[in-house]
């Protein structure tokens, strides 16, 4: 039973999981500040927004599968189809029921978050859930996928920054409030910073078989300039909010992740191969998942 289960484990992809929870806990933790949290509300959003990127993940396996992107030239690690652990037949199912899953706890969050007293609010996060699920899966799916007309970028921006913090925000308070503005700028930024290291790391082979990712559109050089300017811009973003919405030295607990954010564009800076991009993508992530804890807390303590 293991050996069945085990490529599913892989092609759910563990590790980009603390990523895309990291809006979720800035969210929360900031309704929380403001007297507006609810555990149960919290528990499902975070079980969605993991079936969500799980779903991500293998409609990208999917779509990069038969699209034969996923390649011997690929630099990371193997994909399940790619390797044929998993069947493209197999995984599409895969996909239909991880689909059925996310509705599942689309109706249960907004249920528990709105109950029936708040219609208009019930009926926006159905339709944010819906175009939840497209994003997902239009990334490499179709002969339309967003992700290789260079489009993916500005998706994670919206989807893992503004959604990802505004809305689960608006799940807890029932509101939108000016002051998760920036933070969900800044975690937008960092995702798409993680987004722009793997295009960086697949520039050549993504170029090969034409999968035009925003890195392929500007070059190995420009891409880098745009990584850097995508973290430094995180930083001194999350920095105007530290000053802005300052009302205790524990709301300045995230710069502590400026640390490995410093040391990380240290290392793009000389970067120069696609594995060196490869090794700073589990050090990105980590780095925007350590943020958004040390933020939230820092709000709630």
């Amino acid at each position: 039973m293991f050996k069945k289960l085990k490529p599913w484990i892989s092609a759910f992809r563990l590790r980009t999981l603390p990523l895309s929870v990291s809006g979720i806990i800035i969210g929360a933790c900031l309704a929380h500040h403001n007297g507006g949290f609810n555990l149960y509300v919290f528990i499902i959003a975070i079980l969605l927004t993991i079936s969500l990127q799980i779903l991500s993940n293998l409609a990208n396996d999917y779509g990069d599968g038969v699209k034969g992107t996923d390649n011997e030239n690929r630099v990371g690690p193997e994909r399940a189809i790619q390797s044929g652990a998993i069947s493209e037949d197999d995984m599409l199912l895969g996909i239909k029921n991880n689909i059925l899953i996310v509705v599942g706890l689309s109706v249960a969050l907004i249920y528990m978050a709105f109950g029936v007293s708040h219609l208009i609010l019930s009926l926006s996060f159905f339709l944010l859930a819906g175009l939840s699920i497209y994003a997902a899966i239009n990334y490499t799916v179709g002969e339309s996928a967003y992700g290789y007309r260079a489009l993916g970028d500005l998706f994670v921006f919206i989807f893992f920054g503004c959604v990802s913090v505004g809305g689960s925000y608006v799940l807890f308070v029932k509101q939108f409030d000016h002051h998760i503005v920036l933070p969900a700028i800044c975690l937008g930024l960092l995702s798409v910073g993680v987004l722009n290291l793997n295009n960086m790391r697949d520039l050549d082979a993504d170029k090969q078989v034409g999968k035009i990712t925003l890195a392929v559109k500007l070059g190995a050089k420009s891409a880098k300039y745009y990584h850097l300017f995508l973290i430094f811009s995180a930083i001194v973003i999350s920095a105007l909010f530290g000053i802005l919405y300052f009302s205790s030295f524990y709301n300045l607990l995230f710069v502590i992740a400026y640390i490995p954010l410093i040391f990380h564009i240290k290392t793009i800076i000389k970067a120069k191969s696609p594995s060196d991009y490869d090794s700073q993508l589990k050090v990105l992530a980590l780095s925007t998942f350590l943020f958004s804890v040390l933020l939230g807390i820092g709000y709630i303590i």
